[in-house]
């Protein structure tokens, strides 16, 4: 089924057309028509599946022309703001609507000035739609349509509370999305008294690894790590990785090794000011970096297209972390690779991401490389050593299988 026949309106189609989008993907074709309807929504799929697209092409069609703040769409993080602020404006460039994203880490002039000169769709982080609501800049009496993006994730991040609050702020004849990656038991508490009778799309299984993405684990002594990320790098063929650390110091620390090592590296966590982490991203997608350090924070939401690699340089604190992380590769069905550097202490940490996905991992080892003997040492969760990663071509099968994972051969 092409777009056209999803009953889109002519100026968002040609909207879409001009974005580079040629047919639907399935969450596309099963929650447009859905929103198109007016009712309420719990829409999942799998990242990188085309999500937003999913709800502002509907949401763009039902509005029309350009009039009042009647759409509300809340994200978790800046980037994610910023993110769909840029895909609405995209999608509506042959009409007169308008958007824009508020979120902090920014001065408030510009934002401010936006909202003066009337907006159609605000896309805005929880915290700093509080501040424009109490300051009186930003009212919901008129807001028709209410999109929780990365539902679950707002809740990993705390931010339940104030979502309540702005969910009773907003009319309650209005029509309520609630999108996401999975759908823990804890959106239930949320969706009970946020939404009406709503349709449930569910698009993959929301534990699984996206089949286009290569995985495995490559076990390695705590002390080497940095230098088997620095051997990944020099084997792999890649055009971008994305490098996973659990903490900001540890990613800060990665990038300076990688620096030193002459790769091309940005950084991205919470630490870091709104103006470098968008300079990071730009410069990642646009080439200018072939490393990005990250935590978490780059896991869900961020669109970088062809990242062809990811390497968890730290095995991830939760098993949906997993997920979510090697989903940063192998988008729009391209193929990639992700990579997990695992030394003794994280046993159980893979056993647990086994069976949230329900398969074992295939563990290789890098030819070439002078691995050490495993040597136990007590878990350090609050820093980990530096490191980087990319694509091993001449990964080879065998040695250890203390995380109960196949043995394998690349």
């Amino acid at each position: 089924m092409s777009f056209k026949a999803l009953n889109l309106s002519d100026p968002v189609l040609r909207g879409v057309q001009a974005a580079g989008y040629t047919d639907p993907t399935p969450i596309q074709l099963r929650a447009i028509p859905a929103v198109l309807t007016g009712r309420d929504l719990i829409a999942s799929a799998q990242t990188g599946t085309g999500k937003t697209a999913a709800f502002a092409l509907p949401i763009l069609t039902r509005l029309g022309a350009h009039g009042r703040a009647r759409v509300l769409v809340l994200e978790p993080t800046r980037e994610l703001a910023a993110q769909v602020e840029t895909a609405f404006r995209d999608f509506a460039r042959f009409t007169d609507l308008r958007t824009v994203a508020v979120f902090g880490g920014v001065g408030y002039g510009v934002q401010r000035t936006e909202l003066r000169r009337g907006v159609d769709i605000i896309v805005a982080t929880p915290g700093r739609l509080m501040d424009y609501i109490q300051d009186g800049s930003i009212n919901l009496r008129d807001i028709t349509i209410l999109v929780l993006d990365e539902v679950d994730r707002m809740l990993d991040m705390g931010f339940l509370p104030v979502v309540k609050d702005i969910i009773g702020r907003c009319p309650r004849e209005r029509q309520t999305l609630f999108f996401s990656a999975t759908v823990p038991p804890e959106i239930a508490a949320v969706a009970s008294f946020a939404l009406r009778d709503p349709t449930r799309v569910e698009v993959g299984v929301s534990r699984s690894v996206t089949e286009s993405v290569t995985h495995a684990l490559y076990p390695v002594a705590h002390d080497q790590k940095f230098d088997l990320l620095l051997a990944l790098l020099g084997k792999i063929d890649y055009d971008s990785v994305l490098v996973f650390s659990r903490t900001k110091h540890g990613a800060d620390k990665i990038a300076r090794r990688l620096k030193a090592a002459n790769h091309s590296v940005a950084v991205l966590h919470a630490n870091r000011s709104q103006n470098q982490r968008i300079e990071a991203l730009a410069g990642f997608k646009s080439g200018k970096y072939e490393v990005m350090v990250a935590t978490d924070i780059a896991a869900r939401g961020i669109d970088v297209a062809g990242v062809s690699h990811v390497i968890n340089y730290d095995v991830p604190e939760k098993p949906e972390d997993y997920v979510h992380r090697i989903g940063r590769t192998g988008r729009a069905q391209a193929v990639g690779d992700a990579y997990t550097l695992v030394t003794p202490e994280n046993a159980g940490d893979i056993r647990d991401i086994q069976r949230f996905i329900g398969q074992k991992i295939p563990e290789l080892r890098l030819e070439g490389f002078p691995y050490q003997p495993f040597v136990a040492r007590p878990a350090q969760p609050a820093q980990q050593r530096g490191g980087g990663g990319q694509r091993p071509r001449q990964g080879q099968g065998g040695g250890w299988s203390r995380f109960g994972a196949g043995r394998g051969r690349r």
